[in-house]
């Protein structure tokens, strides 16, 4: 921000100048502003000496430069161009940076991501790992094959804490989709979603290219209500293939003018991942009114 001041000041400086030439010749009898000033060589030293305020915050905090050695950083300054043994001992360097941050951030990421509450990794091997991938030992492996085994080992830890976090509701529902199945108006198909007729429709029946406009409102099986297009007065249009599987198979069946509850198992909704205020594994009960199909509006 100084240097951009100083460079500002220097075009003022210079437009003033010009300005009181040209302003001269219209009015000769104004008396013509002196302004102290230095030599070219003076001025040099003084803009350069003023660039460098802050510098010493600068490599401290951004380049990580302990100043108790600013004798060292000097040289440097001096010096401009890297030798051999500089290149050598900045790639040092930058390993001693990497080492760092592989032991302060990486390492504890990782970490958090096999289980959030116990280190389970071995560091020792993880650090070698690390090193043997960057360096390109241990050929006999591919990386393709090396990320394979992690994202595979990954996905069972997130399940086996999924299930322990909420492993309840999984059970809560399947539950009360097989008590729900017993009762005579409701009806299963074969991947496990359920449904009553409340309203049968008499129209066209979508299909999954098609685009419709419904109403809706959906609640937990304890009765909590998390969405509701009749409260917000305002019907919903959306591809039929753009929504949770439940929905699109029930939407296949269902003749336009049709008001149907859906009972749909957490497979056939969000699974293991939260929505809203949609905890995981939750079966989810919504009641559906197809309104109708949007012609002309498909994909």
């Amino acid at each position: 921000m100084k240097k951009l001041i100083l460079f500002a000041l220097c075009a003022c400086i210079s437009l003033g100048a010009g300005a009181a030439k040209k302003n001269s010749k219209k009015k000769s009898k104004e008396p013509v502003e002196v302004v102290d000033t230095v030599c070219i060589d003076t001025f040099s030293y003084h803009f350069g000496r003023a660039n460098s305020n802050g510098l010493k915050n600068f490599i401290s905090q951004r380049m990580g430069v302990d100043t108790t050695y600013i004798d060292d950083f000097l040289k440097g300054f001096e010096q401009m161009t890297l030798t051999e043994a500089d290149k050598r001992e900045k790639a040092r360097l930058a390993g001693i940076e990497i080492r760092q941050q592989v032991e302060e951030q990486v390492y504890p990421g990782v970490s958090k991501q096999v289980n959030d509450s116990a280190d389970v990794l071995n560091k020792t091997l993880f650090v070698q790992g690390f090193r043997d991938g960057f360096y390109g030992k241990n050929t006999t492996i591919s990386m393709d094959s090396t990320q394979k085994l992690v994202k595979k080992q990954l996905d069972y830890y997130h399940k086996v804490s999924m299930e322990k976090k909420f492993g309840a509701n999984r059970i809560a529902g399947e539950e009360f989709l097989k008590a729900n199945a017993k009762k005579d108006s409701v009806k299963v198909t074969p991947s496990g979603l359920q449904y009553k007729i409340l309203t049968a429709g008499t129209g066209e029946i979508p299909t999954k290219e098609s685009k419709v406009k419904v109403n809706y409102e959906g609640h937990l099986i304890d009765g909590t209500e998390f969405d509701s297009s009749y409260k917000r007065g305002k019907p919903v249009t959306f591809p039929v293939s753009g929504v949770i599987a439940g929905w699109t198979e029930a939407l296949c069946m269902m003749p336009v003018g049709s008001k149907w509850m859906l009972y749909v198992p957490q497979e056939l909704a969000y699974k293991d991942r939260e929505q809203a205020k949609i905890p995981p594994f939750s079966c989810l009960i919504f009641t559906v009114e197809l309104l109708e199909i949007d012609k002309g509006k498909t994909k």
